[in-house]
């Protein structure tokens, strides 16, 4: 078996929003994916065929953003009503409310830790939350326009912030300062994300570009101009290899950021693609768009072992192990010490000679095994490279049959592990509740307050007539 990829496949699709999908996210075990629409509504999609869909109502206006906490017990979305909104995904759909902006929130984003929350908004601010009790930490202000996405880098310490003022801002979130700003000339970035290293970020922008910017050096490292429309949204691939887009152009691009080039060009959507995600093992990727659909595509890259703790896997090629000649060495972003050399990818005749089968428009309410196919560029690929790479996958299946063997010796076991997990999940339950039920408290105390205050109102105003 050589490590080459397979065409992406669309497996599924859903229909149920009744307008615009704006966002999607899977959860961490893979069994559920939330997404956000326009029409107001939160729905939770089963992956289990026999499962039914839940709808969420309780936003005034569209919801622009939503995201599974890491541990999947939670949902949080972003609304145009001013509001975020904490979800048990669960059919009593019991949710709390809290106002966090003074205009359209944009975007709302968990920690690694499942703790805080980052949301963005139009009202030109990046606040930061408590989850247990939506208390507000601190906010972030130097954007001087809408702050359309604002996300935590995978360690937590930063966060990364994409405004209308043509700027990506970098803060340091223990000082709470702006530490670099990324400056775009052309248009602004819609979306913005960190790279699973945490060692730079990539921006989806207004000019119909792909930006890949090094955090520590501050300079550009890649730069696609492969969409023919503005990119609404993208999603690295766990390993970091990968990153694919979503355009107004209808296609979603799959991209090597190992070489810097394009790789797939995938069609299903009738009308814009507004958003993309990977799954948290890269397995899957789902896709929404303004033909109100979410489609859910099998990636057929090489598998990323499925785990909570996924890390970017590194292909590197050791000193005592020279490239077969005619290859090059695949080393990723996530382990070039500064930058790499700027690489921009065009849509050249190379890209525009691809392969015209496309995904079928689907038209029922879900499909399972789609054999629809993504547009391929087609590479060269060097047999000889393949079997390197085959070498070399081989030594990393066997170091990982050593690891796990070695964790069965003296690790967790698994029926433990999941006992765990499920306390935890039960847990995080119990404190959505808890919380509820101490919004609801609050309600009923200031119900009881207003009571008091009218009925002593009364009994002076009674006291002043019997003394007339």
């Amino acid at each position: 078996m050589t490590s080459a990829l397979s065409d992406p496949t669309l497996e599924r699709h859903f229909k149920g929003h009744r307008d615009s999908v704006t966002s999607v996210d899977f959860s961490c075990n893979m069994k559920q994916i939330a997404t956000g629409s326009s029409d107001s509504c939160v729905m939770i999609w089963n992956m289990k065929p026999q499962m039914r869909a839940y709808r969420f109502d309780g936003h005034k206006d569209a919801v622009t953003s939503v995201q599974f906490s890491p541990s999947g017990h939670l949902v949080a979305s972003a609304s145009r009503d001013k509001t975020v909104r904490l979800w048990v995904p669960s059919m009593k759909a019991e949710s709390t409310v809290f106002r966090a902006h003074t205009a359209t929130v944009r975007s709302v984003n968990f920690s690694g830790d499942g703790q805080t929350l980052v949301t963005a908004s139009d009202d030109k601010t990046i606040k930061v939350w408590t989850v247990h009790r939506q208390k507000f930490l601190f906010s972030l202000n130097q954007h001087i326009n809408w702050v359309r996405c604002a996300k935590f880098s995978p360690d937590d310490r930063l966060i990364v912030s994409s405004s209308d003022d043509k700027t990506i801002k970098l803060w340091d979130k223990n000082s709470r300062e702006c530490i670099h700003s990324f400056y775009e000339h052309a248009g602004y970035a819609n979306y913005v994300d960190f790279h699973p290293s945490g060692t730079c970020i990539a921006a989806a922008s207004t000019d119909n570009s792909v930006k890949v910017w090094d955090i520590r050096s501050h300079k550009m490292l890649q730069h696609y101009q492969v969409h023919s429309g503005v990119v609404n949204g993208l999603s690295f691939h766990p390993a970091g290899n990968f990153l694919i887009t979503a355009s107004s152009d209808s296609t979603m691009k799959i991209l090597d950021l190992v070489e810097g080039k394009l790789l797939y060009t995938l069609h299903g959507h009738q009308g814009s693609v507004t958003c993309v995600a990977f799954s948290r093992t890269g397995e899957y990727f789902s896709s929404g768009g303004s033909d109100e659909q979410v489609m859910v595509w099998k990636s057929n890259f090489d598998s990323v072992e499925c785990r909570d703790d996924v890390k970017p896997r590194h292909k590197t090629v050791s000193g005592s192990q020279s490239p077969p000649a005619g290859s090059k060495a695949h080393v990723p972003i996530s382990s070039r010490p500064y930058v790499l050399s700027n690489q921009t990818s065009e849509p050249t005749e190379h890209f525009n000679r691809q392969d015209s089968q496309t995904a079928a428009h689907p038209q029922s309410y879900s499909h399972s095994g789609s054999h629809s196919r993504a547009t391929h560029s087609h590479t060269y690929r060097n047999p000889s490279a393949d079997s390197s790479s085959n070498h070399q996958t081989q030594q990393h299946h066997s170091q990982e049959d050593h690891a796990q063997s070695h964790a069965s010796d003296g690790g967790v076991p698994p029926a433990l592990a999941n006992t765990l997990e499920h306390i935890i999940g039960q847990l995080d339950i119990l404190t959505q509740t808890v919380s509820i039920l101490e919004q609801r408290l609050t309600l009923t105390e200031d119900k009881l307050k207003e009571c008091l205050e009218n009925q002593m109102e009364i009994g002076l105003h009674l006291q002043r007539r019997e003394e007339a």
